[in-house]
């Protein structure tokens, strides 16, 4: 089966789950990734272990970005190239999905189209004039329009869409190394004897880092704001670290620093699975999720969760976390001290969260399902 996978420009997880689908179907499937250059860059830069493999997926950069503008008439025409003689198109994102359609629905022998959306649109009205354009699109054009989760799925399905169905995420492959978790705290600043509070987001903001700033407020108590510095933050017996990077940076550690909170902002690291199994409690805040890599890696580090039931949030997790609904600092902040002050919770929660790993989806069952929807 000849595939051609198509991707806007993209961070974080939607990227990882591109090139591990390609790289899967690759193995048996003749594979060309279509998308823009840091994309492609990515994929370059792991291609040399699937050459070993005899599976490399192939590349070819077409400039897709994230906002409508005159050259998309030459993304497309560049799809409709590549486009030609395949048998499948797979479109992720709703920009790259609308391309897509425009790409395919004149070409001569028209391949099948398969578009997965990662993302609920969110912004200005005008952002969410233009995205409801571009579903319908996406709804009109593809054979099949795949959701991360049933919310984007049901709208997907009002919109018109022929069929529809809920994408399966392959788990994640990271786990924790054994690191010794003391030293992993303490690799954080986390004194002895102080508890864990740990997120991991992309600074932006769905991740909800406000509400993050408030519940913590909240767990601080009244007293926060008069506290100075290090010693200050430490004399509440925990810390809250959020891991990650992006454009929120400046700001979040500016009124962190000015309300005096014991939250610390770490940066990008490459221990998360020893860090998420070393805190005492993980917490996702996030505004919208589709299916959370992260969360999955928590699932898997066996780790106390709590997370805002938003998006496909309660799909990932089920009952192996505490939700909360989300935009409510009170509720959050009361889970976490609940959590933070009840071991016996703690413990049954980590158990729950290892069942839970178990009934991820594995790369078997997300390759079984996108070769039966390519074929059917």
């Amino acid at each position: 089966m000849r595939v051609l996978q198509v991707a806007g420009s993209s961070t974080g997880g939607v990227g990882r789950h591109v090139r591990d689908i390609g790289a899967m179907l690759a193995e048996d499937h003749t594979v060309l990734l279509a998308a823009p250059e840091d994309v492609v860059a990515q994929v370059n830069s792991v291609n040399s272990t699937a050459q070993a493999d005899g599976a490399a997926l192939r590349t070819a950069v077409v400039d897709i970005t994230d906002r409508p503008r005159p050259q998309d008439a030459l993304a497309v025409a560049d799809l409709r190239r590549l486009a030609t003689g395949a048998d499948v198109v797979h479109a992720h994102g709703l920009r790259a999905g609308a391309l897509a359609a425009m790409a395919v629905r004149t070409l001569p022998g028209r391949p099948r189209l398969v578009v997965t959306l990662h993302n609920l649109p969110v912004g200005s009205r005008t952002v969410e004039t233009i995205a409801a354009g571009l579903e319908r699109v996406v709804a009109g054009g593809a054979d099949v329009v795949l959701g991360v989760s049933g919310d984007l799925v049901d709208r997907m399905r009002e919109r018109g869409a022929r069929r529809t169905a809920r994408a399966l995420v392959p788990a994640p492959v990271r786990r924790p190394s054994g690191s010794d978790p003391a030293r992993v705290r303490e690799s954080l600043g986390v004194a002895a004897g102080e508890r864990l509070v740990l997120t991991v987001a992309r600074l932006a903001p769905q991740k909800g880092l406000d509400l993050l700033l408030a519940a913590a407020a909240i767990l601080a108590g009244p007293r926060a704001a008069g506290r100075q510095g290090r010693h200050a933050s430490g004399s509440q017996g925990w810390r809250w670290a959020v891991v990650g990077d992006g454009p929120l940076r400046s700001q979040l550690a500016g009124r962190a620093g000015v309300e005096n909170l014991p939250v610390m902002l770490t940066g990008h690291r490459d221990d998360v699975p020893d860090l998420l199994a070393a805190a005492d409690v993980v917490v996702s805040t996030a505004t919208w999720e589709g299916q959370p890599l992260w969360l999955q890696e928590a699932l898997a580090a066996g780790a106390a969760i709590v997370a805002t039931d938003v998006g496909g949030t309660r799909e990932v997790l089920d009952d192996a976390a505490v939700l909360v609904p989300g935009d409510d600092a009170p509720a959050l902040a009361e889970a976490v001290r609940g959590v933070l002050a009840d071991p016996d919770r703690q413990d049954a929660l980590r158990e729950a969260a290892r069942r839970r790993a178990e009934l991820l989806p594995t790369p078997a069952e997300v390759r079984a399902q996108l070769e039966e929807i390519y074929r059917t």
